[in-house]
């Protein structure tokens, strides 16, 4: 007997990696500014998902575009609206940006932030069903998504006030583009006078973000796409921080990250530590890897880079990798019990 399954429900169908949510590529906007500044090359970077996408918007360009227009694909990671593929820009008279909103405004950067086209509202039912105070009890809700859905945001506003709340809702700061929207690295717009959060959107780690930034709050997890529904739950995430943060107060050398990423580099942070630490070295990289690391043969290392790297990719370092708290935290500056979850806040 076969389970009913809402729209957006991937379980068990084998395209949970190739759902194509038929995305906007909005080739009509880049076109024209193709033509309205005389461009002769184009220079397009997308997200690690949508890299298959790349070479048949490379092929839809071509057949709208001169002969005289060369477009290039960026085969350079891409991880937010922070990691700009910069060597391209410089090379191609526009820029065009997939899957992110703008974070850097720029006349040569063209944004598209691809928004989905899946149904929110089955999950977003379901929380209200299963997870969500019901207004009797607490009338008060932040909403908060991703960039990919900010297209259905004001619908999920109305739709929670229609069944009764009173919706939170705020823009966070300069790195946020939207109101309401979250970045891996910022949850600034749930900042709101509200007790429960609803997260729409997809991942786990934006909501483990969330419940480690605001502690106070319930943050209820609505994944449309995947059609799931959970509590964000920090617990088993900070036994894996505090082993990390044990383990490094043994160290005796310290290597301290610098990215050369656009919109990822703390260097007052990265420098500040260098300065009043004798055996702490200042490491310039573009991609932080375990292996690359592990060639320096320090015993710990100070990430001031994206803070992704340190909470999603910590367990497979060799080497304890600390934010930029648990070192202080470390080497007896900070109390363990004042660990706080590491995010960028403001413009770069």
């Amino acid at each position: 007997m076969s389970q009913e399954r809402t729209e957006g429900d991937l379980r068990n169908t084998g395209l949970s990696l190739k759902h194509d949510r038929e995305w906007d590529y909005e080739l009509d906007r880049i076109i024209s500014e193709v033509d309205e500044r005389d461009a002769t090359s184009v220079g397009l970077q997308f997200p690690e998902g949508l890299k298959r996408r790349g070479p048949a918007v490379v092929n839809d360009l071509r057949s709208e575009l001169p002969d005289d227009v060369n477009v290039l694909l960026s085969g350079e990671h891409c991880y937010g609206a922070c990691d700009l593929d910069t060597d391209l820009m410089r090379r191609t008279d526009v820029f065009v940006h997939f899957g992110h909103s703008p974070m850097k405004q720029s006349e040569k950067i063209i944004y598209v932030p691809l928004f989905s086209n899946v149904d929110v509202f089955p999950i977003m039912k379901r929380a209200f069903e299963e997870k969500l105070d019901p207004p009797e009890e607490d009338e008060n809700v932040g909403l908060v998504t991703t960039a990919q859905h900010m297209n259905k945001f004001d619908e999920m506003r109305e739709w929670l006030e229609g069944r009764g709340y009173t919706v939170h809702t705020r823009r966070g700061d300069e790195r946020l583009t939207h109101e309401g929207q979250v970045l891996g690295c910022n949850y600034a717009s749930a900042d709101v006078d509200a007790d429960q959060i609803l997260y729409v959107g997809g991942g786990k780690f934006h909501p483990l973000g969330l419940a480690m930034e605001h502690p106070e709050k319930t943050v209820v997890i609505a994944d449309p796409v995947n059609n799931v529904l959970d509590l964000a739950d920090s617990e088993k995430f900070m036994k894996q921080r505090y082993a990390a943060v044990h383990k490094a107060m043994d160290a005796e050398t310290w290597g301290v990250i610098f990215s050369t990423k656009i919109g990822q580099g703390r260097w007052e942070t990265a420098q500040e530590i260098v300065e009043n630490n004798d055996d702490a070295y200042m490491i310039t990289m573009d991609e932080v890897t375990p292996d690359r690391l592990t060639n320096f043969g320090l015993d710990a290392y100070v990430n001031t880079a994206c803070p992704r790297i340190t909470t999603d990719d910590g367990p497979q370092f060799k080497q304890p990798i600390l934010t930029p708290q648990e070192y202080r935290i470390a080497v007896g500056e900070e109390s363990l019990e004042d660990l706080e979850f590491d995010t960028f806040h403001g413009t770069w």
